[in-house]
């Protein structure tokens, strides 16, 4: 390494500085998803950056999603994949392997991922954090319809999630809620768990990763990435198109937390490397971010 790489190198630590002093015993939600979650390199390179967050004084959350590993123990079981509005239509049947792939697959190996790499973190079902009651999809006609075990949150639980935040861990969460009429469990989506929790919390940063750069005005074209909006355009973006499709639910779940008392939202393409150390500690950040 030339002298030239090792000062860039503490270049980029002076940038940091002044973020690290700021966001210094500020509580972080992170929700992991999308194709984030499906290659075992990058999914490590996010857990090696949420141990650079505990490390460097940040309270980290992660709430994980896990659609494509639910869909292919689906399938290996017989059972279709079927998706109403967004929302995976879940049987009887299908929530149980909804919740033995999140809280018994998933959710352990982010937390041994973590450990491994020197961190404290713990993993803790969603059944024990969130409450919720079932709610309807809505098809292209636009007609509500029963799409089995998925719900909606309308409280949260925090006492085990606060006890390992107390103590210096990271609590690793999956998106399934206890139903208030009979404790069993409901698949909730990720983005709108994560989106719950945020708001109960008004956590400092609510940060999505997925496999988009971020808001685009052009869907299909990166180098039209938007950088910053707030929540007033946000809504005039939806209402004139430039935001679409699955980023609607996910655009308005930003401005609702932030409605909430959540400092900021930042959607950011889990599949660069870094990209959360990136998007944070530098001036220029990677994705976009969505602010009050």
């Amino acid at each position: 390494m030339s002298l030239q790489q090792t000062i860039d190198k503490a270049d980029a630590l002076i940038e940091a500085l002044p973020y690290l002093q700021a966001f210094r015993g500020k509580t972080f939600l992170i929700k992991m998803g999308g194709s984030a979650m499906e290659d075992p390199e990058l999914v490590a390179k996010v857990m090696r950056d949420v141990v650079f967050l505990e490390v460097a004084g940040i309270n980290p959350i992660v709430v994980h999603g896990g659609g494509k590993a639910i869909s292919a123990a689906m399938q290996a079981a017989g059972l279709e994949a079927k998706f109403v509005g967004g929302f995976r239509v879940t049987t009887d049947e299908a929530i149980d392997i909804v919740s033995h792939v999140l809280s018994e697959e998933l959710n352990p190996g982010l937390v041994r991922m973590l450990r491994d790499f020197g961190g404290k973190a713990v993993g803790i079902p969603g059944t024990e954090v969130f409450l919720g009651e079932k709610t309807k999809g809505v098809d292209a006609s636009g007609n509500r319809v029963d799409i089995g075990r998925v719900g909606e949150v309308v409280a949260c639980q925090l006492g085990q999630m606060a006890a390992a935040l107390d103590n210096g861990i990271v609590p690793v969460i999956s998106p399934l809620a206890a139903e208030l009429a009979t404790g069993r469990p409901l698949n909730i989506n990720a983005d709108l768990a994560a989106a719950a929790l945020a708001k109960e919390l008004r956590v400092a940063k609510l940060v999505y990763l997925s496999d988009v750069p971020g808001l685009m005005s052009d869907p299909s074209d990166p180098s039209t990435l938007i950088k910053s909006v707030n929540r007033q355009q946000a809504d005039a973006m939806i209402a004139d198109g430039t935001i679409s499709g699955g980023m609607i639910p996910k655009i308005r779940s930003a401005v609702d937390a932030l409605n909430a008392g959540v400092r900021k939202v930042h959607f950011i393409d889990g599949r660069l490397p870094h990209a959360l150390l990136l998007e944070i500690f530098t001036d220029g950040g990677i994705g976009t971010e969505v602010v009050r």
